[in-house]
């Protein structure tokens, strides 16, 4: 039989206004079905359907025998909410079972009716489910997100999710709670996530957090701290430039090539949020870290990273490099992460002040920016070391393992020769 001829299972979106709220279109599909799979509360909405009606087993090994054998029928569906595509059961037999068995007609999204009602866009937003999930799996995603829409599960209701997420120090998001979308007792609740405490809502709803104007992201309290390449969302940041943090894989690296000792004096010039400065500190517990940083907001994240983080031999340094670097001792140890226009004239002056045997590693984002930091530093050392450092993240997605890319970078370091005082 060929692809065209097989008999295909169509999985058919609905709303919570059922029949109603479907096209002429569905109905047809629905009136000429011999066999209907769906959840009970599904198809009770379709008892005048003609065909034969099949529960669908809540366990996704069960559902897959059911849809294996109603593929076997003339004209099976299986009508599911939303859109099937969208968290629903569509991609799992997809992924199992071929995209050629199946026809999806989808329904307008009750995530996408969410966020009409609160009339936010969510072209940008973080959108996930807990069904099944701890709030572990997400909640870094959600501390540095805009907007957030999540699907909660009976384990997490919106009463339990505002708990678990002031818990973890996030308390800066307006919530909507949207219950029973395009339904007759259809509620939306807007209110503060403490105030979602113990309140109770349906469990068709969804839950949208929009961040509050100028907030910054938070740090992480929960699990031990580690020496160095600490999680990135484990130093609050600013905004816009959440993201712009060096991250865990690339700081990490970073550090072991300033090979930092215990007595070192340390330089981080363009510290940033300080997330580098903090972890050498750690590295440098008798030395002193001197973050250098000229923007106000990023100097005082300095400050509460490193009470944050208990290291009192981080000392934040207002200013631009290289005027700001006179008064300071002469370092072991040199991380340049935001070179700005000049940085031929920064790093010959950096290098200059670095003690003999000291290493100095500079972080760029360009191919330009590689490019002139590497002629640069190759007329004061030799050789220059330098890595593209492309990472991707592991990501469990349902029941399947993604990765995410972090943007490439670049690092360079060189160390500056004893015997010869280059």
């Amino acid at each position: 039989m060929s692809d065209e001829a097989r008999p295909k299972l169509v999985i058919l979106g609905i709303g919570d206004d059922g029949l109603a709220g479907l096209t002429e279109a569905a109905r047809r599909l629905l009136a000429g079905a011999d066999v209907l799979l769906g959840a009970p509360s599904v198809l009770e909405q379709f008892d005048d359907a003609p065909g034969r009606k099949v529960v669908l087993e809540a366990e996704m090994p069960g559902a897959l025998a059911q849809v294996r054998e109603a593929l076997k029928a003339q004209s099976p569906v299986l009508v599911c909410g939303g859109d099937p595509l969208f968290y629903g059961v569509a991609r799992y037999l997809c992924d199992r079972l071929g995209k050629d068995s199946f026809t999806v007609v989808p329904h307008v999204s009750s995530m996408q009716l969410a966020f009409a009602r609160v009339k936010e866009s969510w072209e940008e937003a973080y959108l996930t489910s807990l069904a099944g999930r701890p709030i572990e799996a997400v909640v870094d995603r959600i501390r540095t997100a805009e907007k957030v829409g999540l699907f909660s599960g009976d384990d997490h209701t919106p009463s339990r999710l505002a708990r678990a997420l002031l818990d973890r120090g996030i308390d800066y998001f307006r919530a909507y709670v949207c219950e029973n979308l395009g339904s007759p007792d259809e509620r939306v609740t807007q209110a503060e996530l403490s105030e979602l405490i113990g309140m109770d809502f349906s469990p068709l709803n969804v839950l949208i957090l929009v961040r509050k104007p100028n907030r910054p992201n938070q740090a992480s309290r929960h699990g031990g701290r580690r020496l160095f390449g600490n999680p990135d969302d484990a130093f609050a940041q600013s905004l816009p430039s959440s993201g712009l943090i060096t991250q865990a894989e690339v700081r990490a690296m970073a550090l072991a090539q300033l090979d930092i000792r215990p007595s070192s004096t340390v330089w981080d010039v363009g510290a940033g949020s300080g997330s580098l400065a903090i972890e050498a500190a750690q590295l440098a517990s008798l030395g002193m870290v001197y973050a250098i940083e000229p923007e106000p907001a990023d100097f005082a994240l300095i400050q509460a990273n490193a009470e944050a983080f208990g290291v009192p031999n981080v000392k934040a340094v207002a200013g631009r490099a290289p005027e700001v670097l006179a008064g300071l001792p002469d370092p072991d140890a040199v991380f340049l992460g935001g070179l700005g226009r000049q940085f031929d004239l920064l790093l010959g002056e950096v290098y200059k002040r670095l003690h003999p045997g000291g290493n100095l590693v500079v972080n760029v984002a360009t191919i330009e920016g590689l490019y002139s930091a590497y002629q640069t530093l190759k007329t004061l050392a030799a050789p220059v070391r330098v890595w593209n450092v492309s990472i991707a993240r592991g990501i469990e997605q349902m029941d399947t393992l993604r990765f995410d890319a972090i943007a490439p970078t670049f690092l360079l370091a060189v160390t500056k020769q004893a015997q010869t005082g280059r």
